[in-house]
């Protein structure tokens, strides 16, 4: 683990933006600034800006370092599963890839009746629904209870600053923006990538509860998983050795992924809507300290964070000289 001394002194060199126009067009997401060049290379800088409720929230320390790092070693160890657009990690926050076209669909997987949002599948369940999208879900399930088997939820890809839309395939393909071959190719690789890494956690002493994915298709038409896989941020993790007792104590399992920052919010009575609290040093320093805990045990290998200051390293490992 990082020692918290460390984590507190990062606090004030977070990186929450990028302008490194000089690689290529750029294209800001939540948490991602991407930037496509001429030669068909995207690269990924991933900032420590964090996201939940469709907006972002503030920043934690390390957690770009942590998410690019976790992605680059799931993209490694999955590549003769289903193939991916990474090239090669020039930066301990930057992804260099093969631009491709993307696929308008998130591919959400889930294997447990659980959630806080007002997407999440919990919620719809507890409200009476049993119909989500396109799964009849049985009647009885407890919170936090394992489905009979992971289902696919889909959502739409919504601009930044706007709410995603789960539906099932009928609904995702009504609305134009995908094809029904893009559709379920990915559904079929998304599967095929949840139960690898339901594996890998497992062997880890995790479950990987839910997560999403995203595919886009190369220059030569093939559909390759892009983005990030199996991340803090993309990914629900719980820990395996407690949830059995937990889940019979009807308490939370023991989380170990973003779920600590929105369930801090919620505590605070916010649920997406208005301006969202400022979040406090403590919170920040504990979801560093989770992030880093998920990356150590995923791995198996201790995380060590570059304590330069992140625009000044960036612009010398991309080739861009000097800070501006």
């Amino acid at each position: 683990m990082v020692a918290p001394d460390v984590l507190r002194a990062a606090l004030t060199r977070c990186l929450d933006h990028t302008d490194l126009d000089a690689l290529g067009a750029k294209y800001e997401g939540k948490v991602r600034d991407n930037y496509t060049t001429r030669d068909g290379r995207r690269f990924i800088v991933v900032t420590d800006r964090i996201s939940a409720f469709d907006r972002v929230l503030g920043t934690i320390p390390f957690k770009g370092q942590v998410l690019n790092g976790l992605a680059a070693w799931w993209f490694r160890e999955t590549a003769g599963i289903v193939p991916n657009h990474m090239l090669r990690v020039p930066d301990p926050n930057v992804l260099e890839c093969v631009e491709c076209t993307p696929v308008l669909v998130e591919m959400v997987v889930r294997a447990y009746a659980t959630g806080t949002t007002s997407t999440s599948l919990w919620t719809h369940y507890e409200r009476g629904v049993r119909d989500y999208c396109g799964h009849k879900l049985p009647d009885g399930l407890k919170k936090h209870q394992k489905l009979p088997e992971p289902i696919l939820t889909p959502t739409t890809k919504a601009p930044k600053g706007e709410h995603d839309v789960s539906g099932s395939r009928e609904e995702i393909l009504a609305t134009g923006h995908v094809t029904a071959r893009d559709f379920d190719e990915a559904a079929e690789l998304a599967m095929r990538l949840f139960a690898a890494g339901q594996r890998v956690c497992a062997a880890r002493g995790l479950i990987l509860v839910d997560t999403k994915y995203e595919f886009g298709r190369t220059h030569d038409g093939k559909l390759v998983v892009i983005d990030e896989i199996h991340t803090p941020d993309s990914s629900r993790f719980w820990q395996h050795r407690t949830y059995a007792q937990k889940f019979a104590a009807g308490q939370d399992p023991d989380p170990l992924d973003k779920d600590f920052v929105r369930r801090w919010y919620l505590g605070q009575g916010y649920k997406g809507d208005g301006e969202a609290p400022a979040m406090p040093d403590e919170v920040r320093v504990g979801a560093a300290e989770r992030y880093v805990a998920a990356y150590e045990q995923i791995t198996g290998t201790a995380f060590v964070p570059d304590t330069e200051p992140p625009l000044s390293r960036l612009h010398r490992n991309l080739g861009l000289g000097g800070t501006r």
